[in-house]
């Protein structure tokens, strides 16, 4: 089978991982940056053409202000180091989500990259920031009605954050949770679902190999059952 064209990561664990390693969920959430490069590189190698990484969810408002304005930091700093080197390796960053509810510095810089590399090829990375399925269904719908179309699965489709975008064959979820929190509840319909043990700072390109190459042994169906 050939490999996938999309993978979801939902990467769980960075805060927990923290605590056990240095009393400090935002020394997790440090290290997860570093799994996210390697990762991308891992799919890089695998031809994985859409990444798409549940980076802050809608949930996420409720944690520790201190902690959210961690969040924010890493991400601004990681955008302005990282951005030449997104360019030269031809990653095209796309943002699905709500970001009004950030700072408007921050949203300046995520509205900058997505326009640096809007035309990069390599590999498209899907950044889910401040995203909820939930969210994302009830703004589709509301679009639909606005523009007075029929709600059917096309119409839904084309009106999604994702729109353009193959839906998941993968789903992978770190943390040793089983469960898909509201995270690409209409896309990964039929995502095969990868429930990893490994804390996301842990998770690296072997482990993403190793996925990769069960997938491939998977017989997909998609009637519904099994035969």
């Amino acid at each position: 089978m050939i490999s996938p064209k999309h993978v979801a990561i939902i990467m769980d664990g960075n805060g927990r991982w923290g605590l056990k390693k240095k009393n400090s969920r935002n020394y997790g959430h440090k290290q997860g940056l570093k799994a996210v490069e390697k990762i991308i590189t891992a799919a890089i190698k695998n031809n994985t053409k859409y990444l798409t990484l549940f980076v802050f969810s809608t949930e996420n408002w409720k944690r520790p202000i201190k902690e959210i304005n961690y969040l924010f930091y890493l991400l601004s700093n990681y955008i302005d180091k990282k951005i030449n080197n997104l360019i030269k390796k031809k990653i095209k960053i796309k943002i699905i989500g709500n970001i009004r509810q950030f700072p408007s510095n921050l949203k300046s810089k995520i509205k900058k990259v997505e326009k640096l590399t809007k035309f990069n090829s390599k590999i498209q990375i899907n950044m889910a920031l401040n995203y909820g399925s939930r969210q994302e269904l009830i703004s589709a719908i509301n679009k639909l009605k606005k523009k007075s179309l029929i709600i059917n699965e096309l119409n839904i489709n084309n009106n999604l954050y994702t729109k353009g975008i193959p839906d998941p064959e993968i789903l992978i979820r770190t943390g040793n949770t089983n469960r898909i929190s509201n995270f690409l509840t209409w896309q990964c319909i039929y995502s095969e679902i990868f429930f990893v043990k490994k804390m996301w700072p842990d998770f690296n390109e072997k482990d993403y190999e190793m996925i990769i190459k069960k997938f491939k042994k998977i017989n997909r169906n998609f009637g519904g059952l099994n035969d």
